[in-house]
């Protein structure tokens, strides 16, 4: 590489890992880059070909990545062509046994499993939607009150078979409690699906998503723009549930990360 041009890549872009955050770098975590860039337009940030969310705070530009559950020792950011390796934390994930009286929803039947890809297809398209807007933090409020039942990434085994980790994190509540938007966004999915029962997809721009299942009712449709606080829904049981409850999700880049970290922080 040619020397003055390497030079000015560096002076373009000084890349830094923010130290307050440090805690966050695991699997199901998020890696948080300072980026100093001279660029009035936002630069060109990706991780596993997929655009990274960036955010203005005060004078500062921030590079929020999502961190894959699957995710071991390491990973590789491309900022404007340059490689940035950041290390990640191990992280062991408690186990979590639930027994489920419906047996077709622990091994589906032919049906059902064409049902199950046909819908994954339409939930991974709206988690994998990027919007760019000006974004300044992202902070979420509580969705619905109650206590935590199940938290983010519990290694899970329905019916003593090993299943995927917990994608978000279980609020308990009554039956018809209300659901509330966490934060101004705009509804890119609803539907009523085989293992996700009633649920709803809200894109909050710049590949920020979160995600609602198991309701009772769902109050908005595709296309609606809601404001923070705004009824979305109300909580239920359906779909693959032991009881009522929202499972409530957050995604980056198409990642699942712990909604803990966003909640009135950022």
């Amino acid at each position: 590489m040619n020397n003055k041009f390497f030079l000015y890549i560096l002076l373009l872009f000084l890349v830094k890992p923010v130290n307050a955050v440090e805690e966050s770098l695991r699997p199901g975590g998020i890696a948080i880059i300072e980026v100093d860039s001279i660029n009035p337009s936002l630069p060109v940030i990706t991780f596993q070909k997929k655009p990274v969310a960036i955010i203005r705070q005060e004078e500062r530009l921030l590079a929020i990545v999502g961190i894959p559950l699957n995710v071991k020792n390491k990973i590789k950011i491309n900022i404007e062509g340059m490689e940035k390796v950041i290390s990640i934390g191990n992280h062991k994930y408690k186990e979590q046994r639930l027994k489920i009286e419906n047996k077709s929803q622990v091994n589906p039947e032919k049906k059902q499993l064409d049902r199950i890809y046909s819908e994954r297809k339409i939930i991974n398209a709206a988690l994998n939607n990027f919007r760019k807007i000006n974004l300044d933090g992202l902070s979420l409020a509580i969705p619905v009150t109650g206590p935590r039942s199940s938290s983010f990434g519990l290694r899970r085994f329905f019916n003593d078979q090993p299943r995927s980790p917990h994608s978000g994190m279980d609020i308990a509540a009554k039956t018809g409690s209300i659901i509330t938007a966490p934060r101004d966004g705009i509804v890119t999915a609803t539907g009523d699906y085989f293992f996700n029962g009633k649920t709803i997809i809200i894109d909050h721009g710049q590949g920020f998503i979160t995600m609602y299942c198991h309701l009772s009712k769902i109050n908005v449709s595709k296309g609606d723009e809601v404001s923070s606080n705004d009824t979305i829904g109300l909580v239920g049981a359906t779909g693959r549930v032991t009881g009522p409850h929202l499972h409530f999700g957050t995604y980056l880049n198409g990642t699942a990360v712990d909604p803990e970290i966003f909640i009135n922080n950022f």
